[in-house]
């Protein structure tokens, strides 16, 4: 039987670490990673002209190049003027120069070849060791560039490298210590890539809250339509529930109003009877998990347009002054039509109320030929109550009410500073149902 041995919290830190070490430095140190331009929509960049914005997301791309230029004409400067060797100016201003402009594709490679040529370029060169000023410059870019481009750990792992190569080029020189730049490599890059990882760790902060509150908002948007849809699922029971329960109860009583009836007859209505009650029973089944434990289904009948003059009663109680325009012939509509145009109009109305307090509304009922047309309208908030803030959700189910029964809908400002909807619910006529009847 073999015991299991429970590893040091120490031993797995340190595993970790080297984990870490060989995934971001030595696993696809080649791999081809060019550097892509900044994004369009960023918070400075979207503020400027079309023109000005085209060339700004290159701008890493330009310093980068600019340093590179500087770093250049300096090491071909000192080695043209200090160094005895001809290949000097090779090694100490192009090759340097060569890896901080690598870093723009192959940001990996391009730090090992900085530290490979670190040594070279000391002993090549004049100047400081065992970073000349030309090397000091381009492999503090390499240093800055690698840790932008990477994790913040890579970051850690660079700058720790880059102190060991400068201690271990140090001890083994044979300079003085006096002339050593060691110390201001590790200050002056420490500096630099802690800047670039608290940058690095803001950005990605950021992003992950705006990814967050994206997702909240998805998800609050899909609560709600389906809160909505609850709702209107409820209603719709009611209503047609009602109506079947009235189907059920017709064709059981119709054989005893008619003398004598035929059997074919009387079998007819037992079948309309027993779909009915089948109907209504599987309907109650599969419309009946949408209602919550709590539910109760409301003692009075669901609202018409009907009781819009109470509705309007009510809305001016609590202050805003309203006013209702009805055009055409008034009609009895479908009851699933009346509920929604009831249903719209509340909250239209509850909209004004809390986004445009101390405004005055008009609702307009249009009884037409094909269906039913509404608009309501309020005026800009007025007084000095504060408009509530609002998520859109009242938006939301009227939507979903008007899709329900096909219709068409509108919500916009006005000119005025106020807002409109505009909503229409085609209704099937008579001659609809005779026409697609013929049809079929």
């Amino acid at each position: 039987m073999t015991e299991t041995k429970t590893r040091s919290p120490e031993h797995l830190l340190a595993a970790g670490a080297i984990a870490g070490l060989r995934q971001d430095l030595f696993q696809n140190v080649l791999d081809y990673r060019p550097l892509g331009p900044l994004g369009a929509d960023g918070p400075v960049i979207r503020r400027l002209p079309e023109p000005l914005r085209k060339g700004v997301v290159w701008f890493p791309h330009a310093v980068v190049g600019l340093v590179v230029l500087i770093a250049l004409a300096q090491g071909v400067f000192d080695a043209n003027t200090y160094s005895p060797f001809g290949i000097a100016t090779v090694i100490t201003a192009f090759l340097p120069a060569g890896t901080l402009l690598m870093t723009l594709v192959r940001p990996v490679f391009a730090f090992w070849a900085s530290i490979v040529l670190t040594p070279l370029v000391a002993v090549v060169g004049s100047g400081g060791w065992p970073w000349a000023p030309t090397m000091f410059v381009c492999h503090l870019g390499v240093l800055i560039v690698v840790a932008a481009r990477t994790r913040p750990r890579t970051a850690v792992w660079t700058w720790l490298i880059t102190l060991a190569t400068g201690s271990f080029l140090g001890n083994i020189g044979g300079h003085p210590s006096s002339s050593s730049t060691t110390f201001a490599m590790a200050f002056v890059s420490g500096l630099a890539l802690l800047i670039v990882t608290l940058a690095q760790a803001r950005r990605d902060a950021k992003r992950e809250v705006t990814v967050q509150r994206t997702a909240t908002a998805v998800e609050r948007d899909r609560r709600t339509l389906l809160e909505e849809r609850t709702t209107i699922a409820r209603e719709l029971h009611d209503v047609v529930a009602h109506h079947m329960s009235v189907v059920a109860i017709q064709a059981e009583a119709a054989p005893y109003r008619v003398e004598n009836p035929p059997p074919e007859l009387e079998q007819a209505f037992v079948t309309i009877r027993e779909n009915a009650v089948a109907a209504l029973t599987e309907l109650r089944r599969v419309l009946g998990v949408v209602r919550s434990e709590d539910y109760e289904a409301p003692d009075a009948p669901q609202p018409t347009l009907a009781q819009l003059d109470r509705l309007l009663d009510n809305v001016r109680e609590t202050g805003l002054e309203t006013e209702k325009t009805v055009t055409g012939a008034v009609r009895e509509l479908p009851q699933g039509v009346e509920l929604s145009a009831y249903r719209i109009v509340q909250e239209a109305l509850s909209n004004s109320l809390r986004h445009a307090p101390g405004a005055s509304a008009r609702v307009e009922v249009g009884y037409v030929l094909g269906g039913l047309g509404l608009r309501i309208v309020n005026g800009p908030a007025r007084g000095l109550v504060k408009p509530s803030p609002g998520a859109g959700h009242g938006l939301t189910g009227m939507r979903e009410r008007v899709a329900m029964l096909n219709g068409e809908m509108t919500a916009a400002a006005t000119d005025d500073g106020g807002y409109e909807v505009t909503v229409f619910l085609p209704v099937r006529t008579e001659r609809d149902h005779t026409a697609e009847e013929e049809a079929a």
